[in-house]
């Protein structure tokens, strides 16, 4: 998730920081040509590349004005929290990944910037044409529309992993390769978890708690937090302005094998519902996600969250915490997969407002003005515009995010359900805005 070797980004400031600097990487992007004159297929390639990341930029901003929409006409649809939940991940997270994670990967590889983008157009016309089959077949109560919907999004999905296998396998050797490492393994969970809820949508059994367990865990924790501890690695130091922590590549290597093991222990568990073996995995899990995310924690004690972008960014990474423990207590005194199903719902809300929402949107707010380009002053009015009102904004979210955790009255829980509504529409304006502007 980074920005093009011709954009600008604001540069670190002086003094002393741990470990080597990333910003070379995380703020470059693909591999270009040498400085030279400035010449017209130069110009024209810049156009493009700018104009390819203003469209994709309106993916997911799209599908969370939806989420906007749906909290306003909820009443008239029975499925909305169902609605709701696929918005976010299979709409917004999902574009936002496929999109990013290629753009990372050829940063951290330093591959060349392509010149046409038809394949990758290609790739991601399939996955919204099946994202909004699935979300109307599913509210509509249209099974076999979202069993098609499904399809195409893994046939969009196994592209996208074919692309990066082959970006690394042509790729030379890099030192920040594990971050489409993790990016594999997080494709190769969501196409695990993507079938299970196809089947879902057509499939009512005894079977189907386990099923929901197992697509809910391997989604979440495997295509959404994989995806974003393998970002952090780069993405972190750069949104603090610093350098990275010594030892981050060492930990973010050591923590994926104990991440991906844990995530397939817990799918098995989960599936044949053995729990002392769900249990074990996601300790693992957590346990992996605590060694990548050690190294981002030394280089915010020399260099604290500062804006709105950093504290989003470090608030969610608590968050994803808390959401692992609350995992774990729901799980381990559930007698049977209907009742862990049925607990379920305590999870979801710190993992997907906590964790999920907020790293969406303080990452956009921080790449966003970078890969629209233009230069430093253009760059720097973006970011401020996305940044207006962050310390309200963060606190707002976060306070609202944890009355609502709490046992508190329906009426509480709808008016702080506002809150983080408003918040979104903070966000979800001045970006609109600032692709607007990158066209002019």
């Amino acid at each position: 998730m980074a920005g093009t070797r011709g954009d600008s980004a604001p540069t670190a400031p002086s003094g002393p920081r741990p470990g080597p600097t990333v910003s070379a990487v995380a703020s470059a992007g693909p591999a270009a040509p040498a400085p030279g004159p400035v010449t017209a297929p130069a110009v024209a390639a810049g156009l493009r590349r700018v104009g390819w990341h203003r469209r994709v930029a309106a993916l997911p901003l799209a599908y969370l004005a939806g989420l906007v929409v749906l909290a306003f006409v909820h009443p008239f649809l029975p499925a909305w929290r169902w609605t709701a939940i696929h918005l976010l991940l299979l709409g917004a997270v999902s574009n936002a990944v496929v999109v990013w994670s290629a753009h990372f990967a050829a940063a951290v590889l330093r591959a060349p910037a392509p010149d046409r983008r038809r394949a990758e157009a290609a790739r991601l016309a399939a996955l919204n044409v099946g994202v909004l089959a699935v979300l109307t077949g599913g509210t509509a109560d249209r099974p076999w529309l979202g069993v098609a919907g499904a399809t195409l999004v893994f046939v969009a999905v196994t592209a996208h992993l074919v692309a990066l296998t082959r970006r690394l396998r042509r790729a030379l050797p890099a030192r920040f390769s594990v971050t489409v490492r993790y990016y594999l393994a997080a494709t190769v969970a969501l196409l695990a978890g993507v079938p299970v809820g196809a089947g879902m949508l057509v499939i009512d059994d005894p079977l189907r708690p386990r099923l929901l367990l197992f697509h809910a865990h391997v989604n979440l924790l495997g295509w959404v937090t994989l995806t974003v501890l393998g970002t952090l690695l780069t993405l972190w130091p750069t949104v603090l302005r610093t350098r990275m922590a010594d030892g981050a590549v060492r930990a973010a290597t050591v923590a994926l094998p104990v991440a991906t093991t844990g995530l397939v222990l817990l799918g098995v568990g989960l599936l044949a519902w053995w729990r002392l073996v769900a249990a074990a995995g996601l300790s693992l899990f957590a346990l992996g996600a605590l060694i990548a995310l050690r190294p981002a924690l030394a280089v915010a004690r020399t260099r604290p969250p500062y804006a709105f972008a950093s504290w989003s960014l470090a608030a969610a990474g608590g968050w994803l915490m808390v959401a692992l423990a609350v995992d774990a207590a729901t799980l381990l005194p559930a007698a049977d997969p209907a009742g862990a199903a049925d607990r379920f719902g305590a999870v979801l809300l710190p993992l997907l407002v906590g964790f999920v929402a907020q790293v969406l949107v303080g990452a956009l707010t921080h790449l966003l003005p970078v890969v629209l380009g233009g230069g430093p002053a253009p760059v720097r009015r973006r970011a401020a515009l996305l940044e207006r009102h962050g310390p309200q904004r963060v606190a707002m979210t976060n306070a609202a995010l944890l009355v609502l955790v709490l046992p508190t009255p329906p009426f509480v829980r709808i008016t702080t359900s506002l809150l983080i509504l408003a918040a979104l529409v903070q966000f979800l304006v001045p970006a609109v805005r600032v692709l607007l502007t990158a066209r002019r």
